[in-house]
């Protein structure tokens, strides 16, 4: 039988790249022995010296598929945004990026149709695929297996510190040159925090140890430990980077650093940073904000079925007020950039007032505020309001004057979304109203209300699964109709999850939609607990309810689900 028809395809683009003489190119051609896709590799290999580059440059040209090298990608926790780890490891594919409405996929096999159609179910994005050898992307994925834990011993060493040595001087002004180890230190902790898929760095200073702490999955851990000395050098370091006052130390100060100034690596993040004075010093805590994470669609948050139905209708509404709230780290501003996306089209004007701006959506107009000279979110909304657009988000209604501008630009013609700080979704109105904000506007204007949190998920690798008994039986019964297998973390991890039993974290809502009888309520003033009831009888379920739902379907643990939100009373 011989080479099959791809198979020669392959053989004779080595030809036509010079990786084989035409000699061995006919040799192989003329083969009458029938070789299985591995076996053909094999050969081509230890027979014919091609080198696994050489032969991914090869059959790209055969499938018609572009190459790519995966080595010089590097795998971390943000890789699987999109895709799960365990897909990609059984499927042996690795997302590269996103690109609007494209998500570009190395593949092994770009045969693999079912594979590519999966990915699109899930992530709502067509798959752009790229070609790459089997044993690179088997090892690629082994990059996210063993976070990145760097040595910070060499860095203090050079500082001429020691971790025992509380006596050792540090020199403030080393800040002149790349290689000072103080500006080593502090790349090094925003990088390690970066690699980690952290949220937040805390710098805090304590009586005898500066601790250095990273907020992964909404959890703080503590990362590395100080001598008190460094402590005036590091913060005068990011304070540098922040463009901050060195010489105040007395009072707070915020401020931004542009990371891929102060790096070589290919790190494009943004942090925003805040300084206090504490008891010990100053102490420091920096947000990252990635500008290479994109958006994920709406049905990647964590809406069940019903509410990810109500919410679509909501935001498609031409005008009203769409609030979301809950606390800092919730996910309301992921939420509320998703539902944008969605939305967003040529035929419709969007305009934002951010603070910070976290995202930068296409198509979008967006306004960085700035206290400092006067910019805030109300003095944005009332340009916004003279600029004829349709859409309009503000970051955070904090006052009465935001407010009162909100309801009226919801109440003249547009769509207005923002993000109030509350515990539930009935609750916003009474904060509302205590704004100052009558209650007959806030029932004329108000369309939806959706609280929520972010619950870690347990790893799927290392989950145990039980059968709840007692007092865990009667919570899952009481949130919700129980059938099917129950997870709890596993509390030695595994190297996935960095030994925690818990990787990535999901979304539970509480999605409050106005009803004839709800505007009702509102008006008369009846109390945030008649708000809720009448609430649930037309359908919102609360966020233990939601959270019990993501026990039921293996996402999240009870443990986990409570400690995030308690049981219905």
């Amino acid at each position: 039988m011989g080479l099959g028809r791809l198979q020669k395809s392959i053989v004779n683009h080595l030809d036509n790249l010079s990786y084989l003489d035409k000699d061995k190119a006919e040799e192989l051609l003329t083969l009458e022995t029938d070789y299985n896709g591995v076996a053909f590799d094999e050969l081509l290999s230890l027979e014919y010296n091609v080198s696994s580059h050489q032969l991914n440059m090869a059959k790209a040209k055969a499938f018609g598929v572009p190459p790519f090298n995966i080595r010089s990608y590097s795998v971390t926790q943000e890789t699987f945004e999109y895709v799960d780890q365990e897909f990609c490891s059984n499927h042996l594919v690795v997302p590269v990026s996103v690109v609007g409405d494209y998500i570009v996929v190395a593949f092994a096999n770009p045969f693999e149709l079912t594979v590519s159609a999966r990915i699109t179910e899930s992530c709502g994005k067509q798959v752009v695929p790229l070609l790459s050898p089997e044993s690179d992307i088997k090892d690629a994925l082994k990059q996210d297996q063993a976070p990145m834990d760097p040595n910070f011993d060499d860095v203090v060493e050079a500082m001429g510190a020691d971790f025992a040595d509380d006596d050792v001087d540090i020199d403030e002004e080393n800040d002149s040159e790349d290689s000072a180890p103080i500006i080593q230190l502090g790349n090094r902790i925003i990088e390690d925090a970066y690699y980690l898929g952290a949220s937040d760095i805390h710098i805090e200073p304590r009586e005898k140890e500066l601790v250095v702490r990273y907020r992964v999955d909404g959890v703080c851990q503590e990362k590395l430990k100080l001598p008190p000395k460094v402590s005036g050098s590091l913060v005068a370091r990011l304070k540098i980077m922040s463009n901050l006052d060195i010489a105040e130390r007395r009072l707070p100060q915020d401020g931004r650093i542009v990371f891929k100034q102060y790096t070589k690596k290919n790190i494009d993040i943004d942090l925003r940073v805040s300084t206090a004075p504490l008891n010990h010093g100053e102490g420091v805590v920096m947000r990252i904000l990635d500008k290479q994470k994109s958006t994920l669609p709406l049905p990647a948050l964590g809406f069940s079925e019903a509410n990810l139905g109500r919410y679509r209708e909501v935001i498609k509404q031409p005008y009203g007020m769409i609030l979301h709230c809950g606390p800092t780290g919730s996910g309301k501003s992921m939420t509320l950039y998703s539902a944008l996306n969605e939305i967003n089209s040529a035929g419709i004007v969007i305009r934002t007032a951010e603070d910070p701006i976290e995202y930068t959506l296409n198509g979008v107009n967006q306004m960085q505020m700035n206290r400092q000279i006067g910019l805030t979110f109300a003095n944005a909304l009332r340009a916004f309001l003279r600029q004829d657009p349709d859409i309009i988000l503000v970051g955070e209604i904090r006052d009465i004057e935001t407010a009162g501008i909100a309801v009226e630009a919801a109440l003249t013609g547009h769509l207005l979304i923002s993000t109030l700080h509350t515990n539930d979704a009935p609750g916003t109105v009474a904060r509302l109203t205590d704004m100052g904000v009558e209650p007959f506007m806030i029932s004329s204007s108000l369309l939806c209300v959706c609280a929520q949190r972010l619950m870690r998920r347990v790893c799927k690798t290392c989950r145990i699964q039980y059968e709840p008994e007692g007092r865990e039986k009667e919570v899952i019964e009481q949130g919700i109709d129980w059938s099917g297998p129950i997870f709890k973390h596993n509390p030695k991890g595994c190297p996935r999850c960095n030994k925690t039993g818990y990787k990535g974290r999901i979304g539970i809502h509480e999605l409050m939609t106005v009803s004839e009888d709800l505007v009702e309520a509102i008006n008369k003033g009846k109390e945030t607990a008649d708000l809720k009831k009448i609430a649930m009888s037309d359908g919102m379920k609360s966020l233990h309810q939601d959270s019990m739902l993501k026990v039921k379907e293996g996402v999240t643990t009870i443990a986990e689900a409570l400690s995030t939100v308690p049981a219905d009373l």
